[in-house]
């Protein structure tokens, strides 16, 4: 969400010609995150977001929009696509600006928290369990580009950039996570990226926490899912893991869907897993930075404490 293209005022009231927005009130950049370019888009019928995509292709976006159209059509909480109508008037999901994707969705109410409680922990386990849920019958699917072969290839990538010390782990790790066979466990839409800054929190007559940024999406192992949120939600300020928060979002995703057979083994891989994709993805960040007019870097020395911590500590879950 850092503006790498930027729009003008003028470029927004184009393309708002093909969508029944009304006119334009105001546009101004978001500043943080990292992968698009994204802006608070105000019309005279509403509050949107309008978002450039600097990577993704037509065929992602479809898979994308497509699954926040079907989850908002189903009564979860998350920004909802609106109509496109091109020189043929028929609704499309997105348009092209500069020569890049580009979508309007609505713009949900409500702010982040930066210090979770365990409760609400908890309700945002109850939330992710819900989403997977519910994503069972959305009929599209997504390879995931950060897997296995993109964590392999990021090694050879920025080996030269980093420390023989960090090479040394993220060899080791892996090479840990190839040992593992994982095919027989529950695999579904994952958010992937389920972070603080990707729930805002609303009153309940707002619709409650919604969730954002849905662009990282994909089909994957239905814990990993769970894993990549706890190493967020749930960090103490040392990379530890605190086990209280851990405990409720657990206990809050399992009322929803219940781990199968093998899951709770398979635990401290998916957490290691995490915390190794979140760290190489902002060494990238940071080493390989997009040229934008604002670029918010990342703490990647946290990310790499947290999966130290997790390959000393991780345990089953009980």
């Amino acid at each position: 969400m850092s503006v790498y293209t930027p729009v003008s005022d003028n470029d927004a009231r184009d393309f708002l010609r093909d969508y029944a927005l009304g006119d334009l009130e105001s546009l101004t950049g978001i500043e943080s995150g990292i992968e698009n370019s994204n802006f608070f888009l105000t019309t005279t019928t509403g509050e949107y977001v309008l978002t450039l995509f600097e990577k993704q292709s037509a065929t992602d976006l479809r898979f994308y929009l497509g699954l926040m159209e079907y989850l908002a059509s189903n009564g979860f909480n998350c920004p909802r696509p609106q109509p496109r109508f091109g020189l043929e008037k028929q609704p499309e999901r997105f348009g092209m600006l500069h020569g890049k994707p580009a979508s309007i969705v609505t713009k949900l109410p409500g702010a982040a928290i930066e210090q979770p409680t365990a409760d609400d922990c908890h309700a945002v386990g109850r939330l992710l369990g819900h989403m997977h849920d519910l994503a069972v019958d959305f009929d599209m699917s997504m390879e995931n580009w950060r897997g296995a072969e993109w964590r392999e290839f990021f090694a050879i990538q920025a080996a030269p950039k980093l420390t023989a010390e960090e090479n040394a782990l993220i060899e080791s790790e892996n090479n840990f996570q190839a040992r593992i066979n994982d095919d027989d466990y529950p695999v579904g839409i994952i958010h992937a990226d389920l972070f603080r800054d990707n729930i805002l929190w609303a009153a309940e007559d707002e619709g409650g926490p919604g969730v954002i940024d849905w662009y990282f999406a994909c089909d994957d192992l239905l814990l990993y899912d769970l894993a990549i949120t706890v190493n967020d939600w749930c960090v103490n300020a040392d990379a530890t893991i605190d086990g209280a928060r851990h405990d409720a979002m657990v206990a809050g995703y399992r009322e929803m869907r219940e781990l199968e057979a093998g899951e709770p083994a398979l635990w401290p891989a998916m957490l290691r897993r995490a915390a190794l994709r979140t760290w190489l993805g902002r060494l990238g960040y940071n080493h390989f930075p997009q040229a934008g007019e604002m670029v918010i870097k990342k703490d990647h020395a946290f990310s790499e404490k947290l999966l130290r911590h997790h390959i000393a500590h991780a345990e089953p879950l009980r």
